[in-house]
């Protein structure tokens, strides 16, 4: 059991990171969405290594940091630790919706690997959008925002995984889906409630309108392709986590 355990959360790891650890060269789908569980775990080892590089650059430079540069070394670091695995999800999700086509049009649009004109912009925006946020923040909160972002992420898009069908009859985002239910959500929960909690109001109220957050994104969404595909759980991720800043943002 404990193996499972291990195993599973390594499955997840390697998904959602692009950190060097033990290779496991057999991915069940089972597997995949048994991982779902340990989302927020995997979200606050981001977190703690971007926190962390945080940290030592205000050690370093002191009240002096250079914020554009530390908002610049953020995004990039995150996008290399993720491989920009969920900013791709947001371009595709993006130029799909805003098609203004059929259903089935969208998914064809969001399974092209060439990014269109809303995807490109919508990527301007993701970085520019958090660019400032970074920049207009406290510092002495910038820390504890930047740690608990992805954990945020990554527990909302929990929500569009175990309550919405998957759009397409197959698909990598399926795997994670196919096996995901409430008690997956409840390991989940708990998870994420450990991590959270004992951090403060503000990452509570953060939480909880990420969470929300994620539910309306995901409703809209489901409404457009009838159902979620991988490419949108990608967008949640990145959506909610500008959501957690900004909620950081109105409480400096």
């Amino acid at each position: 059991m404990f193996g499972n355990v291990i195993g599973d959360f390594i499955t997840g790891f390697q998904f959602l990171t692009r950190i060097p650890i033990k290779a496991q060269t057999q991915w069940s789908p089972d597997s995949f969405s048994q991982s779902v569980k340990y989302f927020p775990l995997i979200g606050g080892i981001i977190g703690l290594l971007l926190a962390g590089s945080v940290y030592g650059a205000q050690a370093f430079w002191g009240v002096n940091v250079p914020v554009h540069l530390l908002a610049i070394g953020v995004i990039l670091f995150e996008i290399i630790l993720t491989g920009g695995l969920h900013c791709d999800g947001l371009m595709d999700t993006i130029d799909g919706v805003f098609s203004g086509k059929s259903r089935e049009r969208m998914l064809e649009i969001m399974k092209d690997s060439r990014v269109g004109a809303f995807g490109a912009m919508s990527f301007c925006l993701l970085i520019f959008v958090k660019y400032s946020l970074i920049m207009d923040m406290d510092p002495r909160l910038l820390p504890l925002a930047i740690l608990v972002m992805p954990i945020i992420g990554r527990t909302a898009v929990i929500i569009p995984i175990t309550f919405y069908p998957y759009a397409r009859p197959e698909g990598l985002g399926k795997a994670f889906y196919q096996s995901s239910h409430k008690y997956t959500l409840s390991i989940a929960g708990i998870l994420a409630a450990l991590l959270l909690i004992p951090l403060g109001k503000i990452v509570i109220a953060s939480g909880v309108i990420g969470i929300v957050f994620a539910y309306l994104f995901s409703e809209y969404v489901s409404k457009r392709l009838g159902g979620l595909t991988g490419d949108v759980y990608g967008a949640t991720i990145e959506l909610t986590e500008i959501v957690t800043l900004l909620v950081f943002i109105i409480y400096s």
